[in-house]
């Protein structure tokens, strides 16, 4: 991670587990990702379905290093996985098999999109509230 960091790469770090995660993110990555591996092509999201595996994910990185973005991966397919993943403290989610097996890959994307709009919109309602 410090020579990607020294010639200008970024580094993202997959991790199965909310531990694997803290201890990932000691070696301070740019990004670090949860992503439960039974879960990973399923269409199941680990957002929806193991909820507590993120907010865990979220709580032991952010105590190990806040500098490091968290990502929620494993069965991303929808704007709602995106949305629920944002709600949960994840900065981000990964993306592969829930985009490239779609039928129509551009409206695959346009509703994950709209999972981050959603989310953005009800974040700005809830603080103005």
């Amino acid at each position: 991670m410090q020579r990607a960091g020294e010639v200008g790469l970024l580094s993202l770090v997959c991790a199965d587990t909310p531990e694997r995660t803290s201890q990932v993110a000691a070696f301070k990555p740019d990004m670090v990702a949860i992503e439960p591996p039974e879960l990973i092509g399923t269409g199941i999201p680990v957002s929806q379905a193991k909820p507590e595996i993120v907010v865990n994910a979220v709580r032991l990185v952010r105590n190990q290093d806040s500098k490091v973005i968290l990502l929620c991966g494993a069965g991303i397919t929808t704007g709602e996985d995106v949305t629920a993943a944002l709600a949960l403290g994840a900065q981000g989610v990964l993306l592969a098999s829930g985009v490239v097996k779609a039928p129509n890959q551009r409206k695959a994307i346009l509703d994950l999109v709209k999972g981050i709009t959603e989310f953005t919109l009800s974040s700005k309602n809830t603080t103005t509230s």
